[in-house]
């Protein structure tokens, strides 16, 4: 099965992001990919108020769009992630949807790990904005595949991806926008650690270059395989994506020659009652 990871330039302006997107998701399928992630806020990258006035409910144009497209082309299309409008609620979600090639949505992901942190100087406060999802979620696509969804800062909580591959992920579609220095430092050595560990193929779809209100992505998509190697991935400048073959017996010899999920031993495991690593003692 080819699969393809498809790295944006997204700005504000939501119709040129979407004819972005548009052009490289057809440009993966043309070479073949039959699953293809496109990367985070897709729809929409930028200062807050351009986030909040390009939000969009699920049955808006960017999904409306993904379902057009994913039935046209006959793939299963995990449409990144976009800022959500959802009703009742006084904040967006950052939302990932999976739609398969009948143009069905087959399932729905909000972020759960809001980025608030502070990177060279510059602060990142997601949760302003949006509100964090609460459920982790495994899709499967047409062809059969558990496919686990995961959004960007998701990549540093090893505990979703392991979740995941306990209820069976055979890959996990990481969309992301990662800043140019986490990219650069982080980013390649975290993707390989979550595939080595639970023994799964990542595609991980990154922004990349400079957005307005001074946001830089570090590109470098790429689909790593079940032992850690980099199958295929892109620079740090351009728009594009990468495809790559993923072997399911190869990943099934891993699993039975390295048998590290099934020696797993749940019974040692137990979690502190509180956590003081961040300095303020929070429940576990």
């Amino acid at each position: 099965m080819r699969v393809a990871a498809v790295q944006l330039n997204s700005n504000d302006e939501t119709a040129a992001n979407l004819a972005s997107a548009d052009r490289h998701v057809r440009a993966a399928a043309a070479d073949g990919a039959k699953l293809i992630v496109l990367p985070e806020k897709w729809t929409a990258m930028g200062a807050k108020d351009k986030l909040l006035a390009g939000a969009q409910p699920l049955d808006g144009p960017a999904i409306s769009w993904a379902r057009t497209v994913a039935a046209e082309l006959a793939v299963d299309l995990v449409a990144g992630s976009f800022t959500e409008r959802v009703p009742g609620s006084p904040k967006l979600a950052n939302t990932c949807v999976h739609v398969d090639p009948a143009g069905e949505i087959r399932a729905i992901y909000r972020k759960i790990h809001m980025f608030d942190v502070e990177i060279d100087g510059k602060a990142y406060r997601e949760s302003e904005i949006e509100d964090p999802g609460s459920e982790i979620v495994l899709s499967e696509s047409a062809q059969g595949l558990p496919l686990g969804l995961a959004i960007c800062y998701d990549l540093r909580f090893p505990e979703v991806f392991r979740i995941l591959a306990l209820r069976g992920a055979l890959l996990i579609a990481l969309p992301s926008a990662f800043t140019l220095p986490t990219t650069r430092e982080h980013w390649e050595v975290l993707i390989r650690a979550r595939a080595i560990e639970n023994q799964a193929f990542l595609v991980a779809a990154n922004q990349v270059g400079k957005h307005p209100d001074g946001y830089e992505s570090g590109g470098r998509s790429m689909i790593v395989d079940p032992w850690g190697r980099v199958l295929a991935s892109l620079g740090e400048r351009e728009e594009g994506h990468v495809v790559a073959e993923i072997d399911l017996d190869a990943q099934a010899q891993v699993r039975r020659k390295l048998p590290s999920l099934a020696n797993r031993a749940p019974r040692a495991y137990r979690w502190p009652e509180s956590s003081t690593a961040a300095g303020t003692p929070r429940a576990a």
